[in-house]
């Protein structure tokens, strides 16, 4: 992010966040491989509920929810009955105050805004963010 030419772009972040939106299972799956495992520890959360056959296979089981918490905002995405629930949080010293319920792709929006910000000040957030937009 030194140079002016290599400046992440909101627009271009934004529309890799949506692009596998359509399937829950798939942008879970997306949303944890490129950030969960990328961002530093506690910056995404992903709770998976795992069965008996998960467990004894060494599998991972299935996603249920992801949370990022960027500053005091606290990003939410799980799955109810097969459908997305995005939430979108204020958080202070552990405190929730106030959430929202809102429609995948706003929730995309505000995640796309606030990793465009932390990734101005966290070199290795500009990283995944970039090889998130290019598709690597």
């Amino acid at each position: 992010m030194t140079e002016p030419g290599d400046a992440l772009s909101f627009d271009l972040v934004a529309a890799a966040l949506r692009s596998d939106s359509a399937d829950v299972a798939v942008y879970t799956r997306v949303l944890t491989d490129s950030l969960g495992d990328a961002l530093p520890e506690g910056v995404v959360t992903v709770d998976r509920d795992r069965t008996v056959s998960d467990r004894m296979r060494g599998r991972p089981g299935e996603v249920t929810k992801i949370t990022v918490r960027l500053g005091d905002q606290l990003l939410t995405l799980a799955a109810r009955r097969g459908r997305p629930v995005a939430e979108i949080c204020r958080e202070v010293r552990g405190v929730v105050l106030s959430r929202r319920e809102v429609q995948l792709t706003e929730w995309a929006a505000e995640l796309a805004k606030a990793l465009v910000a932390y990734a101005e000040q966290n070199a290795q957030a500009a990283q995944v963010l970039r090889r998130l937009v290019s598709g690597s």
